[in-house]
């Protein structure tokens, strides 16, 4: 029985489309601001950007502590927001721990966000408080935060790509 569910499953997930973040080549692609996809909710457009902060499968993956602290001080930085915190959907990490997702309601091309991802990136650079949302009572996993090294994480992608993003950072590989 356990054969037949087996093939089964192998049968079903062969006949499965791949979703589009598979389609990427990761071999070619290196930091930078992608437009992942974008989807109708009726008639309202929401973009999904890539913020790829590391070279998939060249460099070391970023760890769950600064990705988490990455995670809290961005989705604080979005949602409050003079511009944007009414357009912002949802901020957080790929499973791949190489960068994060952003969904944002409306139609926008990379360009349009690199002022907005550069003044996150220097908020979470520049900011050496206490994380919000790092206690036991906001956070599933509080103690699993790395603030310094979440510094030193946007600080390097502030410099290596989005202080002077060029267009092949802003468009995916082909």
């Amino acid at each position: 029985m356990f054969i037949i569910k087996s093939l089964l499953q192998k049968e079903r997930i062969k006949n499965m489309e791949k979703i589009a973040s598979f389609t990427i080549d990761h071999i070619k692609l290196q930091p930078g601001i992608y437009v992942s996809r974008k989807d109708f909710v009726g008639r309202e457009v929401i973009t999904t950007f890539d913020l790829r902060m590391t070279s998939p499968n060249e460099e070391p993956v970023m760890n769950t502590a600064e990705v988490h602290t990455i995670e809290h001080l961005g989705a604080t930085f979005l949602r409050n927001h003079k511009t944007f915190s009414d357009k912002v959907i949802y901020f957080g990490p790929m499973g791949c721990r190489t960068g994060f997702y952003l969904l944002l309601a409306g139609d926008y091309e990379s360009k349009d966000i690199v002022p907005l991802i550069t003044e996150m990136f220097i908020f979470i650079r520049d900011f050496h408080d206490e994380v919000p949302g790092a206690s036991a009572k906001d956070c599933g996993n509080y103690l699993d935060m790395n603030l310094n090294m979440a510094n030193w994480l946007a600080d390097r992608y502030l410099n290596h790509v989005l202080f002077n993003i060029s267009e092949e950072r802003l468009v995916y590989p082909k």
